[in-house]
């Protein structure tokens, strides 16, 4: 009987592909919400007993995707299950250039898909799961570059700066439910992913700390997706969970 809702956005790679892969398992109900959908993880979730859902979506038009959500939502036996979650895992770095360089269409996108989209999803989230008396969480991947300025990535530090703030103010609304979602910001850490290949394979000249990631690839202080992920989802299993509404998972090391 399947008994743990999961709704995870960005899992068509990185670390929410593997993010993906380690949450499925028997009895848990996972809706995969990316750009792509995976052969792979359907054919782990036929083999483990977890009923997977895959949507291919582009969460930088997120209004309708969030209301199919609540529709969705809406029409599953919500009662039957004993926790539901939200990860807002997607995001997007535009191209390595100065704001003043800066396609402004790429802008755009990273806002929404990095700031915009987690704030309407977990409206719709929290609005269809108000009356469960189960457990409720919602996980933010943030990053520490929303907590120290980069240069040539102003949208998407501003994107995750904006992200653990609203994560604060959510924290702060949800204490004063009967039942209020425990909420958090978690930064995952530095890790192998495209995106620091992006980043290190940048023009140093727009791109002053190009040499600092490459450094952190060169020295092995990056961690892999797939560790990464199992670390996340050690915090989201913390029984402190939420107690912080902005963290670190190197915070537990």
């Amino acid at each position: 009987m399947v008994s743990h809702l999961f709704i995870l956005t960005g899992a068509s790679r990185g670390m929410g592909l593997s993010m993906a892969e380690q949450l499925i398992a028997p009895n848990h109900h996972l809706l995969c919400i990316s750009r792509h959908t995976h052969s792979s993880l359907a054919a782990l979730a036929a083999q483990k007993d977890c009923l997977l859902e895959q949507w291919s979506l582009d969460l930088s038009d997120v209004q309708p995707v969030a209301s199919q959500l609540t529709h969705w939502l809406s029409a599953l036996p919500l009662l039957t299950y004993e926790s539901a979650t939200l990860i807002n895992n997607a995001g997007v770095i535009p191209a390595i250039v100065p704001l003043s360089a800066s396609d402004p269409l790429e802008l755009a996108r990273a806002l929404r898909v990095g700031l915009e989209a987690p704030m309407l999803l977990t409206a719709a989230f929290l609005n269809a799961t108000l009356t469960l008396q189960c457990s409720r969480k919602v996980l933010n991947i943030s990053s520490g570059l929303g907590r120290r300025p980069m240069a040539s990535q102003a949208a998407y530090c501003a994107a995750k700066a904006g992200l653990d703030h609203f994560t604060r103010c959510l924290a702060l609304d949800e204490s004063r439910e009967t039942n209020g979602a425990k909420v958090c910001a978690l930064a995952p850490g530095v890790i192998d992913t495209d995106m620091q290949t992006q980043l290190r394979s940048a023009d140093p000249d727009s791109f002053p700390d190009q040499t600092g990631f490459a450094q952190l690839k060169q020295s092995g202080q990056l961690t892999s997706a797939s560790q990464a992920a199992k670390r996340v989802l050690e915090w989201l299993q913390r029984p402190d969970f939420g107690q912080q509404a902005v963290a670190d998972v190197r915070d537990a090391q």
